[in-house]
């Protein structure tokens, strides 16, 4: 269910005619987040801290999300609750390293 929740997000937000860097940062995790969680062993910390992420970025660059793309990020934060508490312990939310492995390229906007 969060790959399809994912997924969704992704397109939404693609389909914006305005990405701003903070947009086109949330983009590139929603894909690294994409290709990882069905293969991490915990992916409801995975998709918790994609949240935490998403909500960061957005406080930080002032980005809106109408009711459609809103509710589909409640999903996931629904999904991510299910890691409790390991799942943001001392997490640097606004870090979108944190979504990449070391021998991966990070991009920057």
């Amino acid at each position: 269910m969060a790959e399809q929740y994912v997924t969704e997000l992704y397109k939404k937000l693609k389909s914006r005619d305005s990405k701003t860097s903070g947009l086109l940062d949330i983009l590139d995790v929603l894909i690294q987040v994409q290709k990882n969680l069905s293969t991490v062993k915990n992916p409801e910390a995975l998709v918790n801290r994609c949240v935490q992420y998403i909500r960061s970025v957005a406080i930080k660059d002032k980005l809106y999300f109408p009711p459609a793309e809103e509710n589909i990020i409640i999903n996931l934060e629904v999904i991510g609750q299910k890691a409790g508490w390991n799942g943001s312990y001392m997490a640097d939310f606004s870090d979108k390293s944190q979504f990449y492995k070391l021998s991966e390229s990070i991009p920057h906007h």
